[in-house]
């Protein structure tokens, strides 16, 4: 597999360029509620100067996850705009190390687990997995949201949302479009992010499903402000999300842009 090398590292290092963005006077034209978040997200001096933006992001987390009953784990991530992402856990599962990682790279969605870093737990690979990852990393732009400032990203007003309260922003990667909607506080507080992604919840042969991320607390890191605390998991708007669909809660520690 092509990117069966690469590592947290080599990819935080690769990071190079910088965003072709609008600016704050461009913003005007944007939804009131897309701006409210942006402004909120980015600092405002990031915003008004000339200084490249953020195009990666690293973080560290923990949290639980949704493995036959719920397990921790602790984690790092790096999202990479358009490259890619990976993100690197141990899960403890009956007081055993789970070492693993789940990444999309240069076009190539994978996941690799093993138990105490040598037996085989799941692996996968394929356009199916790559799809499913495409959608996950376009998602998880809430933690660099200087990737919303993409030319490319198209935003508009969600139908119906008479008190401005939720905005799309329309993200292509691979000839995949992820529409994101977002609901947002008035004081520009991220609430929630749902989409259509590709995958198999429950077994099913994969298909589109609403999959979205419930915000419980942010923070602020290097003039970012970012979701800390989350839920996520399929099935999102739906009695089943509680039930049947969350399989991630995660605290962010630390985030670091480059």
């Amino acid at each position: 597999m092509r990117t069966q090398k690469v590592s947290i590292d080599t990819l935080w290092n690769s990071v190079s360029g910088h965003l072709p963005t609008f600016r704050f006077k461009q913003m005007t034209d944007l939804p009131d509620s897309a701006q409210w978040y942006l402004k909120h997200a980015i600092a405002a001096p990031l915003l008004q100067n000339s200084d490249p933006l953020a195009t990666a992001v690293h973080l560290k987390m923990h949290g639980e996850i949704k493995l036959k009953g719920w397990q921790s784990f602790q984690a790092e991530q790096v999202i990479c705009y358009q490259r890619g992402m990976l993100w690197q856990a141990t899960v403890w599962m009956n007081g055993l190390p789970i070492f693993g990682w789940d990444r999309l790279i240069d076009g190539e969605g994978a996941m690799q687990w093993k138990l105490l870093g040598l037996l085989p737990v799941m692996t996968a690979s394929g356009m199916d997995t790559t799809r499913s990852a495409v959608g996950r990393m376009q998602g998880e732009y809430v933690w660099l949201p200087s990737a919303f400032l993409h030319r490319d990203v198209k935003w508009s007003a969600s139908a119906g949302d008479l008190d401005n309260s939720h905005v799309c922003a329309d993200l292509t990667l691979l000839k995949e479009t992820t529409h994101l909607n977002l609901k947002i506080g008035r004081a520009g507080q991220l609430q929630e992010a749902y989409f259509k992604r590709w995958g198999d919840p429950g077994g099913s042969d994969p298909h589109y499903e609403s999959f979205g991320v419930v915000v419980e607390d942010e923070g602020t890191f290097s003039g970012y402000t970012i979701p800390s605390q989350i839920r996520a998991g399929w099935y999102f708007g739906d009695s089943r999300f509680e039930s049947e669909g969350e399989f991630f809660r995660a605290a962010i520690t630390q985030a670091i842009y480059r």
